[in-house]
């Protein structure tokens, strides 16, 4: 197989590899931006092989990067002198650049994803302590910390909800409301309206 078409598959097998470790992650802020939050949890499945995906990614990038950067034989050298032919952009080091790049982009977007859910600015109104109620409720399919954010924005999209914190690892959110202004009812809507289930 000739070196730089081998190099190339690699790169795309590393951009496929990347996005699909990623997209557990990608698809509840893809949800948010299309405005159908209940699709959210689809790929949550992948969750658990997102390990091997990413050590896939790593390895097939590394042997991108192997078969541009190796020593040219003898053998190579002759064939490049008969073909004076220049590398197309796909097959340069500039494109593997980019792949990589990208690639890593994606891999690290769990840790970035926050920047896309904007929690609402509430004004600070004095609560009768009696009304304030703290809850704990079980979370199933959230997997990573964008699913945490996606749970808390549409959440705090809610009249009287004092905080709201979510745990993925735990499988947990813990709301603070004012029962006055905010129903159990409602907040267990809100979670599910985003394909993670409140169970009971």
């Amino acid at each position: 197989m000739n070196t730089s078409k081998s190099s190339n598959t690699a790169a795309y097998t590393g951009i496929f590899t990347a996005v699909a470790a990623s997209v557990c992650c990608i698809t509840p802020v893809l949800a948010l931006l299309a405005g159908t939050s209940g699709i959210a949890s689809t790929f949550s499945w992948i969750e658990p092989f997102r390990p091997y995906l990413i050590g896939l990614t790593i390895l097939v990038l590394g042997f991108a990067w192997y078969q541009k950067l190796k020593p040219k034989s003898q053998h190579e050298i002759d064939c490049a002198c008969e073909d004076d032919e220049k590398p197309s952009f796909l097959q340069s080091k500039t494109f593997l650049l980019i792949v990589t790049l990208f690639a890593s982009l994606m891999l690290a977007f769990p840790y970035y994803s926050g920047i896309f859910y904007t929690q609402p600015t509430k004004e600070i109104v004095y609560v009768q302590q009696d009304n304030i109620v703290k809850k704990t409720f079980t979370v199933e399919g959230m997997t990573c910390t964008g699913c945490e954010n996606h749970v808390k924005s549409e959440v705090n999209k809610l009249d009287g909800i004092l905080s709201v914190k979510a745990s993925y690892k735990e499988g947990i959110t813990i709301v603070k409301y004012d029962r006055t202004k905010v129903s159990e009812e409602q907040i267990i809507n809100a979670i599910n309206s985003t394909s993670y289930k409140v169970s009971e």
